[in-house]
C-alpha cells in the first residue's frame, strides 16, 4: 500500500479518536440515539451537498437501494449508536480503546466471508492478543462488581463488529461512484434511527450552540469527509489495512479523555491498549515479516 495512503490512515485515526470526546459533549444535552441520529443525519446532507456540486449522478438502479439501506446501519447506524449508549457507563479514552478491535473483528469476518482475506497464523495470533486486550479492560470492574462498566463494554465491541461485517460487504459496491454510496446509506441510517429515537428519547429540541457546533463538525468533518477519505482508499488497501486506522485513533481519544475530561485511566486499561496494540502489529505482519527478514539474513 502507498505511503500516502497510509499518512491518509493515520490521519483518519487521530480524527476519528476526538469523536469520542464529542460524544461526550453531545451526552450532557442529548440522549445517545439522538446522537446517532444527529450525526448521521448531518452526514447526509454534508454528501448531498458534496454530491452536485462535484455534479454526480445520485441515479442508481433500483435494485441497489436494499443493499445502501444494509450498508448505511451496519456501517453508520448500529456503532454510532452503540458507542454513545456506551459512553454512558465508561470512560472516552476507554471506548476508543475497544473500537482498535476493528481490525481483529475484520479478520474474523473476513476469513469465513465469501472470497474474503483469509486468517494467517500472525493474524490469528492478532486476534487473541485482541481479545486479551478486551479481558484487562473488564477485569477491574468485574472485580469492583461494577456490572455496568462491564456492560457498557462488551456493548461497545459490537461496533467494531458491525464494521466488519459492513467493511466487507461494501465489496460489492466498489465499482459505485463513492459519494452516492454514502449519501444513500447516510440517508437510509438517518430514516431507520428517526422513528426509533422519536419513540425511545423523543427528538432533541433546544440545544445550546456548542451542542449544534459539535453536531455540525462530527456530522461534516468527522463522519461525512472523513467516509469519503476512508472509502476512496478502501478498494486498493483491503479491509483489514483500512480497519487499522482504529490502531491511531485510541491514542487521540485516550489523551482528550485524560487532559479535557478529566477521565481517570488505570495500568489495566493502558495494558489492554497495549494488548489491542500488539494484535494490530501482528494482523498487519509487516514489522514481524521485516524482523524475520533481517534475522535471516543475519543468520
Amino acid at each position: 500500500m502507498p505511503d500516502r495512503d497510509w499518512i491518509i490512515i493515520i490521519t483518519l485515526g487521530f480524527l476519528w479518536g476526538t469523536s469520542f470526546f464529542f460524544n461526550e459533549v453531545l451526552l450532557r444535552e442529548m440522549g445517545p440515539l439522538g446522537v446517532s441520529f444527529a450525526r448521521v443525519a448531518m452526514a447526509a446532507v454534508f454528501c448531498w451537498i458534496w454530491l452536485f456540486a462535484t455534479r454526480c449522478s445520485p441515479r442508481v438502479e433500483m435494485r441497489l437501494m436494499p443493499q445502501f439501506a444494509f450498508l448505511g446501519v451496519m456501517m453508520f447506524a448500529v456503532p454510532f449508536a452503540v458507542y454513545p449508549i456506551g459512553q454512558q457507563y465508561v470512560a472516552s479514552g476507554i471506548a476508543g480503546i475497544v473500537n482498535a478491535l476493528t481490525p481483529v473483528m475484520v479478520v474474523i469476518v473476513s476469513h469465513f466471508w465469501p472470497g474474503g482475506e483469509r486468517a494467517t497464523l500472525l493474524k490469528s495470533l492478532g486476534v487473541l492478543a485482541g481479545f486479551l486486550g478486551i479481558s484487562l479492560l473488564t477485569v477491574r470492574a468485574f472485580a469492583s462488581q461494577e456490572q455496568s462498566q462491564v456492560w457498557g463494554t462488551l456493548l461497545i465491541v459490537l461496533a467494531p463488529v458491525s464494521y466488519a461485517i459492513a467493511m466487507n460487504y461494501i465489496r460489492r459496491l466498489y465499482s459505485i461512484n463513492v459519494t452516492v454510496v454514502l449519501a444513500w446509506s447516510f440517508s437510509f441510517a438517518t430514516l431507520f434511527m428517526l422513528p426509533i429515537t422519536g419513540f425511545i428519547e423523543g427528538l432533541p429540541t433546544s440545544l445550546s450552540l456548542v451542542t449544534w457546533a459539535a453536531i455540525a463538525f462530527l456530522g461534516c468533518i468527522l463522519t461525512g469527509a472523513s467516509f469519503l477519505v476512508a472509502f476512496r482508499i478502501l478498494p486498493r488497501a483491503g479491509a483489514t489495512k483500512t480497519s487499522t486506522v482504529t490502531f491511531i485513533a485510541p491514542v487521540s481519544a485516550v489523551l482528550i479523555g485524560y487532559f479535557v475530561l478529566q477521565e481517570e485511566l488505570g495500568a489495566l486499561h493502558f495494558a489492554g491498549m497495549g494488548a489491542i496494540f500488539l494484535g494490530l502489529l501482528l494482523i498487519d505482519g509487516r514489522l514481524f515479516k521485516r524482523f524475520s527478514i533481517a534475522t535471516a539474513r543475519s543468520n
